[in-house]
């Protein structure tokens, strides 16, 4: 239904807008010799328009670039900022441990660590904490504990998951079933077949099939996929797919480092699931790098007991710099002042809102594509019905599309997540804000058609 050269043409005409628009921003890039791929990190240059715009300064849900234009953030640091950019209460706090009683890292723990873990386990459930800069770190480390304590080699995973960079999980199935290296993974150290068990989410029976092979240590999943598009579990799946770890003696890990969008407690507390190990990060340090980890009673027991395991000093678990005083006191101002469970109802019902505009404008120009909601997150794929599992996601990808969609609102002042097509709300959300990308994908749906 899409014109290809109409949409080539409104590209070129979208990029050169980008380009005048951004000359300083472009200047900082062509000068930045000395950085691999020209920015701090690779997927920097994920924007569309050949080169990323330059922070300037950010708030609440405003970014300023160095070229002076200002722009409504729904990307919110894919997560990272979900709390807003800077939140007083959050930089306060910081700015009291660095100036006032100093001590970024020193080693030693802090009295906050215990008020963070007791909220933890108020939201998610899971007794026992231990605290990382990253849900990378979160994850990595958990799963050495899942190996300890049951013996089992390999971990489950679903196709086009996104656990950070874990080795394990950059894997998709390949023809005989097996895990492979999903397209585009960087030197894997192993064969993923010799660490990965991998299916397709919302497919029980894959689930029970690999499981029933009984190496599996530990299923590591998100209740819904998100850094693929937004695919939701369907009726039953999470349920069942709990009841196939205890019949297996599997452990259940949970990462919800994006969809704590679902809510206070995220889909964890909002689903009733019960997972042995808990993985969350990005958002709960309200911008300074966080993550943590949660862990049963059983399961710390079974990892104490097990003599050859170094957990206190070079076992491969843990960083000198996790949980300094620092991320602990990001921590506890954001949780305990700016993501309380007051900020969700507004911020669902802008994404409601948000998703209804986007719904709108498909409607209206007949377009085959669907849009997907989990909390305070929403997200329009290319794709009707929208897709059950990652395979059908990826390949619902349109990279055209993408761009010109990423470059029209940006052109225009509405920034999305420029890994997909992902609008995330924060307490500085207005609904005006909202009405404005409803307006602005609207008419770039009009101008496509």
């Amino acid at each position: 239904m899409i014109d290809r050269s109409r949409l080539q043409t409104l590209i070129e005409a979208e990029r050169a807008l980008y380009i005048e628009k951004h000359p300083k921003s472009l200047a900082a890039f062509k000068d930045a010799d000395n950085l691999f791929g020209r920015v701090p990190m690779t997927w920097m240059n994920k924007w569309s328009g050949g080169f990323p715009m330059y922070l300037a300064e950010a708030h609440g849900n405003r970014i300023k670039d160095i070229d002076g234009n200002e722009y409504i953030d729904f990307a919110l640091g894919d997560t990272g900022a979900m709390a807003g950019h800077s939140p007083k209460e959050t930089a306060d706090a910081i700015q009291k441990r660095i100036s006032e009683l100093g001590g970024i890292t020193t080693m030693l723990p802090t009295v906050d660590a215990q008020w963070v873990g007791e909220e933890l386990t108020r939201r998610f459930g899971l007794p026992l904490w231990s605290f990382t800069l990253t849900a990378t770190d979160a994850n990595r480390w958990a799963i050495r504990l899942a190996r300890l304590a049951t013996g089992r080699p390999r971990i489950l995973v679903f196709s086009y998951c996104y656990h950070g960079s874990v080795d394990e999980t950059l894997a998709i199935p390949g023809r005989d079933g097996d895990a492979v290296a999903r397209p585009g993974n960087v030197a894997p150290p192993v064969e993923l077949s010799e660490t990965t068990r991998v299916v397709e989410f919302n497919d029980i029976q894959a689930v029970k099939r690999e499981l029933a092979k009984m190496d599996v240590a530990a299923v590591l999943t998100e209740p819904a996929l998100t850094n693929i598009g937004i695919v939701l579990p369907e009726p039953g799946f999470l349920e069942a797919l709990q009841e196939a770890c205890k019949e297996t003696g599997t452990l259940l890990m949970i990462d919800e480092t994006h969809t704590i969008s679902a809510g206070p407690g995220g889909a964890t507390q909002l689903w009733n699931l019960n997972p042995d190990i808990f993985i969350i990060g990005k958002s709960i340090g309200g911008g300074i790098p966080s993550g943590a980890y949660g862990i049963t009673e059983e399961l710390a027991r079974s990892v104490m007991n097990q003599e050859d395991a170094d957990i206190v000093d070079v076992g491969g678990v843990g960083g000198t710099l996790a949980g300094n005083a620092l991320s602990i006191a990001a921590m506890r101002a954001t949780l305990e002042h700016v993501l309380t469970d007051d900020t969700w109802p507004q911020m669902i019902d802008l994404a409601t809102e948000f998703r209804a505009g986007v719904e709108k404008a498909i409607s209206d120009f007949n377009l085959p594509w669907s849009c997907t909601q989990l909390g305070a997150r929403a997200e329009y794929r290319f794709a009707n019905p929208a897709p059950i599992n990652g395979s059908e996601s990826a390949a619902s990808s349109d990279p055209e599309l993408e761009e010109y969609f990423h470059l029209y609102t940006a052109n225009r002042g509405v920034l999305i997540t420029p890994f997909h097509n992902m609008a995330l709300m924060c307490r500085d959300t207005l609904e005006s804000d909202v009405q404005k990308h409803s307006e602005l994908f609207y008419e770039a749906c009009r101008q496509l058609v």
